[in-house]
Protein backbone atom coordinates (compact mmCIF):
# COMPACT_ATOMS: atom_id res chain seq x y z
CA UNK A 1 0.00 0.00 0.00
CA UNK A 2 1.49 3.52 -1.08
CA UNK A 3 0.94 6.26 0.79
CA UNK A 4 -1.07 9.34 -0.29
CA UNK A 5 1.60 11.87 -1.16
CA UNK A 6 3.08 8.77 -3.51
CA UNK A 7 -0.23 7.74 -4.83
CA UNK A 8 -0.46 11.43 -6.23
CA UNK A 9 2.68 12.11 -7.10
CA UNK A 10 2.22 8.69 -9.32
CA UNK A 11 -0.94 10.48 -11.29
CA UNK A 12 -0.55 10.65 -15.16
CA UNK A 13 -2.63 13.13 -16.60
CA UNK A 14 -2.48 15.33 -19.79
CA UNK A 15 -0.25 17.64 -19.79
CA UNK A 16 -2.90 20.50 -20.33
CA UNK A 17 -4.73 18.99 -17.11
CA UNK A 18 -1.66 19.08 -14.79
CA UNK A 19 -0.90 22.87 -16.07
CA UNK A 20 -4.23 24.17 -15.29
CA UNK A 21 -4.57 22.13 -11.85
CA UNK A 22 -0.67 23.38 -11.15
CA UNK A 23 -1.71 27.09 -12.15
CA UNK A 24 -5.09 26.99 -10.20
CA UNK A 25 -3.11 25.47 -7.11
CA UNK A 26 -2.19 28.98 -6.22
CA UNK A 27 -5.05 30.49 -5.43
CA UNK A 28 -6.63 27.26 -3.74
CA UNK A 29 -8.18 27.82 -0.49
CA UNK A 30 -9.06 24.86 1.68
CA UNK A 31 -12.50 26.19 3.45
CA UNK A 32 -13.89 27.53 -0.01
CA UNK A 33 -12.65 25.11 -2.78
CA UNK A 34 -12.80 21.80 -1.09
CA UNK A 35 -16.04 22.55 0.59
CA UNK A 36 -17.61 23.48 -3.24
CA UNK A 37 -16.15 19.86 -4.35
CA UNK A 38 -16.72 17.43 -1.40
CA UNK A 39 -19.84 19.22 -0.29
CA UNK A 40 -21.09 20.83 2.64
CA UNK A 41 -20.25 19.65 6.78
CA UNK A 42 -16.93 19.67 8.60
CA UNK A 43 -13.97 19.25 6.55
CA UNK A 44 -11.89 15.99 6.47
CA UNK A 45 -8.01 15.79 7.64
CA UNK A 46 -5.75 16.46 4.35
CA UNK A 47 -4.94 12.90 4.24
CA UNK A 48 -9.12 12.13 4.05
CA UNK A 49 -9.52 14.40 1.44
CA UNK A 50 -6.89 13.22 -0.34
CA UNK A 51 -8.19 9.56 -0.53
CA UNK A 52 -11.38 10.90 -1.33
CA UNK A 53 -10.25 13.18 -4.36
CA UNK A 54 -8.21 10.21 -5.82
CA UNK A 55 -11.33 8.36 -5.81
CA UNK A 56 -13.40 11.08 -7.41
CA UNK A 57 -10.56 12.14 -9.83
CA UNK A 58 -10.48 8.62 -10.52
CA UNK A 59 -13.86 8.71 -11.94
CA UNK A 60 -13.66 11.50 -13.61
CA UNK A 61 -10.40 10.20 -15.67
CA UNK A 62 -12.05 6.94 -16.58
CA UNK A 63 -15.61 9.44 -18.09
CA UNK A 64 -12.88 11.63 -19.82
CA UNK A 65 -11.26 8.89 -21.73
CA UNK A 66 -14.58 6.44 -22.14
CA UNK A 67 -15.94 10.18 -23.85
CA UNK A 68 -18.81 10.49 -21.80
CA UNK A 69 -20.92 12.78 -22.58
CA UNK A 70 -21.48 13.23 -19.09
CA UNK A 71 -17.67 14.51 -18.08
CA UNK A 72 -16.84 18.05 -16.82
CA UNK A 73 -13.78 19.25 -17.80
CA UNK A 74 -14.23 22.24 -15.40
CA UNK A 75 -15.20 19.96 -12.79
CA UNK A 76 -11.66 17.42 -13.27
CA UNK A 77 -9.86 20.21 -13.00
CA UNK A 78 -11.27 22.01 -10.08
CA UNK A 79 -10.64 17.86 -8.53
CA UNK A 80 -7.01 18.67 -9.69
CA UNK A 81 -6.73 21.80 -7.91
CA UNK A 82 -7.67 20.15 -4.83
CA UNK A 83 -5.97 17.51 -4.82
CA UNK A 84 -2.40 19.51 -5.53
CA UNK A 85 -3.49 21.98 -2.29
CA UNK A 86 -4.27 18.84 0.02
CA UNK A 87 -1.33 16.89 -1.62
CA UNK A 88 0.92 20.47 -0.69
CA UNK A 89 -0.55 20.30 2.64
CA UNK A 90 0.57 16.80 3.68
CA UNK A 91 4.09 17.40 2.79
CA UNK A 92 4.75 20.43 4.30
CA UNK A 93 3.30 19.18 7.52
CA UNK A 94 5.35 16.37 6.68
CA UNK A 95 8.32 18.30 7.27
CA UNK A 96 10.36 18.25 10.26
CA UNK A 97 11.38 21.82 11.55
CA UNK A 98 8.15 23.70 10.04
CA UNK A 99 6.96 25.68 12.45
CA UNK A 100 4.64 26.79 10.44
CA UNK A 101 2.36 23.79 8.58
CA UNK A 102 0.27 24.36 5.51
CA UNK A 103 -2.96 23.12 7.89
CA UNK A 104 -2.94 26.03 9.65
CA UNK A 105 -2.15 28.23 6.23
CA UNK A 106 -5.12 29.61 4.09
CA UNK A 107 -3.51 28.58 1.04
CA UNK A 108 -1.12 26.18 0.21
CA UNK A 109 1.19 27.26 -2.59
CA UNK A 110 4.75 29.13 -2.13
CA UNK A 111 3.04 31.66 -4.77
CA UNK A 112 0.12 32.62 -2.92
CA UNK A 113 2.18 32.80 0.37
CA UNK A 114 2.22 36.75 0.66
CA UNK A 115 -1.15 36.59 -0.47
CA UNK A 116 -4.15 37.71 1.67
CA UNK A 117 -6.22 35.12 3.30
CA UNK A 118 -8.91 33.93 0.99
CA UNK A 119 -12.67 35.10 1.83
Amino acid sequence: MQDVVTRVSLLRRPRILSRAARLGAANYCRQRDLRRILGYGTLPKPAAAVMRLLEMESALNAARTAGEAGYSLIRHVDVLIALAGEAACLRAAGRPGDAKTAALADRRSSAAEGAAPCP
